[in-house]
């Protein structure tokens, strides 16, 4: 990206995705300058018609800018409307760009982008006393500009974390062998008591707590084989509470489900523990997310009675091309997007003795298809999910703003699964620290209520295994 040393004014000019992306983009530059061009209003204006989450987005960008330039003359117009700021100090001031007399850059055409570029280089030319910035989500705008030397950056206010760091894990593993040679017990310089009460086995600490640890996360002394793992109750600077996990890995299982290691048992904990109201499970493809969530949202609603209904979703994004529109009822049309769902269901069924699977079964289907609902997110606004387990699959392609739409549906009595993999995102503009699973995961991490887990090892097979590691 092209660098100019910082003056004393800074004027951040806007990309139309920018605004799309974050509808309150304008109030995160702080005491600087905001610069819409006319082109961006055009683009909004093409986008606003229809019932697509672009078009109510571009609608609400259509009534902020309209509430600010409300009650407001022209000329405070060109002297640029204050923006107000909610944590108080100096407010920067909203400008738009509107060149009469544009003249389109030299070699490139006449397309939107370019105009943007246009309209940036002559902000420039004409306020040599300020720094001017283009901000886009772009990654094409933004090697264009820095070909054309237009000092130009990423929208960054929205990433859940910085590039440096990575999604926490959820676990924290005392390998027996550890970098220093050290066991869990001999890493840590506390004092414990150990307490049973309502079934449950609680080790309080009371030293030096690792600063690492939060609330909800796993504490173990091994990846696989572990003698102790135990979640996260309670933390601070000299106390913390750990309590002991079920072991998932013999016995009944969950509907028939076995833990294969000490990320896949504390996964099995958190999905099965009452007290957990949201939960994200993330990991690459073949690790076990959807295999074993279903598997505790059949032994809670249908054995446990714990809830009346499952609800299945996931956002109906391609892989490669769009197959156009399907016709049928809301579950038909879903019904391409959920081949997880139904490869899922199929092993979960499946009888081990004869070979064949019950899912495959006419009154199987219909029994289990009374409690399973698959549901488009397109149609969730407004609705309230009282009783339910609902699982959000592919989380990664969801926007911070549509999963919040999503998560916000929960009544009394309902738990919230997200499934995903921020290597693969399919949703132009989100990145691994821009999606909604990295988002919820970082502002849920410290909530009583929430849990994450990262899983590793691949169930699939050894070629899936391979591939993970290998492509």
């Amino acid at each position: 990206m092209v660098r100019i040393d910082k003056k004393a004014n800074r004027l951040y000019v806007l990309d139309t995705n920018v605004l799309i992306h974050d509808p309150a983009a304008l109030y995160h530059f702080e005491e600087h300058d905001v610069v819409i061009p006319m082109t961006v209003l055009e683009e909004l204006d093409k986008h606003k018609n229809g019932m697509r989450e672009i078009a109510r987005t571009a609608r609400q960008i259509s009534r902020t800018l309209s509430d600010l330039t409300a009650h407001v003359t022209p000329e405070e117009i060109q002297q640029g409307i204050p923006i107000p700021r909610v944590t108080g100090g100096p407010a920067g001031r909203l400008r738009f760009l509107c060149y009469q007399d544009l003249a389109p850059l030299e070699t490139l055409e006449n397309s939107p982008d370019n105009r943007i570029l246009a309209e940036t280089c002559r902000l420039r030319d004409e306020r040599p006393d300020a720094s001017v910035t283009l901000v886009t989500k772009d990654i094409n705008l933004r090697v264009k500009a820095t070909a054309l030397n237009v000092p130009v950056e990423d929208y960054l206010n929205d990433k859940a974390f910085d590039d440096l760091d990575a999604m926490i894990e959820g676990a924290k593993v005392y390998a027996d062998a550890g970098r220093d040679g050290r066991s869990l017990w001999e890493s840590l310089d506390v004092e414990v008591m150990v307490e049973r009460t309502d079934g449950h086995t609680l080790y309080h600490l009371e030293g030096s707590i690792p600063e690492d640890w939060h609330v909800g996360m796993l504490v173990s002394d091994s990846e696989n084989g572990a003698e102790f793992e135990a979640i996260v109750r309670s933390h601070g600077p000299r106390k913390a509470s750990l309590q002991l996990l079920t072991n998932y890995r013999h016995h009944g299982g969950v509907w028939g489900v076995h833990a294969h290691d000490s990320r896949q048992n504390f996964a099995l904990n958190l999905l099965m523990d009452p007290t957990i109201d949201f939960l994200t499970l993330a990991g690459s493809a073949g690790t076990g997310k959807t295999f074993m969530t279903l598997a505790a949202a059949l032994q809670q609603t249908l054995d446990g009675k714990q809830f009346e209904r499952i609800v299945f979703t996931r956002a109906p994004i391609p892989m490669g091309e769009d197959i156009g529109f399907l016709p049928g009822t809301e579950e038909e049309k879903m019904s391409p997007w959920m081949g997880a769902f139904h490869d899922n269901m199929d092993n979960l069924l499946r009888d081990e003795r004869e070979g064949s699977s019950s899912w495959n079964d006419g009154a199987t289907r219909q029994l289990i298809g009374s409690r399973v609902q698959i549901r488009s997110p397109t149609f969730m606004r407004g609705r309230t999910l009282n009783d339910t387990f609902l699982i959000i699959d592919e989380a990664q392609n969801f926007t911070p703003k549509q999963l919040k739409s999503l998560v916000t549906r929960a009544g009394r009595n309902t738990k919230i699964v997200c499934l995903g993999n921020v290597g693969q995102i399919d949703t132009p503009y989100l990145t691994a620290n821009t999606c909604g699973m990295a988002a919820v995961v970082e502002r849920f991490r410290d909530w009583p209520h929430a849990g994450h887990i990262t899983l590793r090892s691949v169930e699939r097979s050894r070629l899936a295994l391979a591939a993970e590691e290998l492509l």
